[in-house]
């Protein structure tokens, strides 16, 4: 078997379907790990797709782990993890196996990402510095979009549509070489999703392995379908996440600072939509974030 192909899959029947239909690898072995869904993808998979290998989780254990899992007893070459809210362009695997074949110092190579409406989508990336944690996502990248240290971190100053090496790639849609993975091993399970991907490419990059984009392979990334189901579950994976990440490769202190900042940050978004709720803007909507920026303080952000 040179190629095996890995879905973890959440409550996204339709999309889940979709990518399906568009893999044209007749050869390879396919794995769809399901989180527990409740919208009918076991049956729509036992139904559409007898030859896909369904591992079925009883509950929701993360996407690092349901990857894990199938990982472990996947026997391809190649392992392609990719996301259930996908869907390949045609000859997108031919093109990411070629090149594999071609470099074989290359560990992880990611094709290059559209969005639903066909415009291109921001998928590689240098390491974090620091300064990252504090921008990326958080409230100051909503005050100074443009800054240097976000310029940087998402490559804007090189081009979409040129092959080069990379820190890392986003992890919808990873190919992956079996060596590298038999190396450094599967994700790292303390990351419960986000930061998952980045943290893989680091372990990869200190173990010797190039990481490449690769735009002459295409993929369409409806993003978020998954995580967008639930918005405050979703901040607090993706803040707790990268806490740990900070937390592992630049010591606790650091960690204590930013879980710091970053619960400031919703006590103020919080406190910012309790005034404009009080005014009546969008009352529903500003009782919508309340809650979500209500849930994240409570949790801590904690691991």
């Amino acid at each position: 078997m040179n190629l095996s192909i890995i879905i973890v899959s959440w409550n996204v029947r339709d999309l889940l379907r979709q990518c399906l239909h568009s893999i044209d690898a007749p050869t390879a072995e396919i794995f769809v790990v399901d989180n527990a869904s409740s919208d009918g993808t076991m049956e729509m998979l036992r139904a559409e797709f007898p030859s896909v290998r369904v591992m079925a989780n009883a509950t929701n254990v993360g996407f690092t782990r349901a990857n894990n899992q199938a990982l472990a007893i996947a026997q391809g070459h190649y392992l392609f993890l990719l996301n259930p809210d996908t869907q390949l362009h045609p000859d997108a695997l031919q093109t990411l196996s070629d090149f594999m074949d071609a470099h074989p110092h290359v560990g992880i190579v990611g094709p290059q990402l559209f969005y639903g409406d066909g415009l291109p989508q921001s998928s590689r990336r240098r390491f974090p510095t620091i300064a990252t944690a504090f921008l990326e996502s958080t409230i100051l990248q909503r005050w100074f979009p443009r800054n240097r240290v976000l310029a940087r971190y998402h490559m804007l100053d090189t081009r979409d549509d040129e092959t080069q090496p990379v820190d890392w790639i986003n992890g919808s849609a990873m190919f992956v070489r079996r060596a590298m993975y038999e190396q450094i091993g599967g994700f790292d399970e303390g990351f419960f999703m986000y930061s998952e991907e980045l943290d893989w490419c680091y372990r990869a990059k200190k173990a010797g392995w190039q990481i490449v984009y690769l735009p002459t392979a295409q993929v369409t990334h409806y993003e978020g379908k998954s995580s967008e189901q639930a918005s405050a579950r979703r901040d607090i994976l993706f803040n707790t996440s990268k806490i740990r990440f900070f937390h592992k490769y630049h010591g606790a202190f650091i960690a204590v600072i930013l879980r710091a900042f970053l619960l400031a940050t919703f006590a103020f978004q919080l406190a910012e939509e309790s005034a404009k709720w009080l005014l009546g803007h969008k009352r529903e909507l500003r009782a919508q974030r309340v809650r979500a920026y209500w849930q994240v303080l409570k949790s801590g952000l904690g691991e």
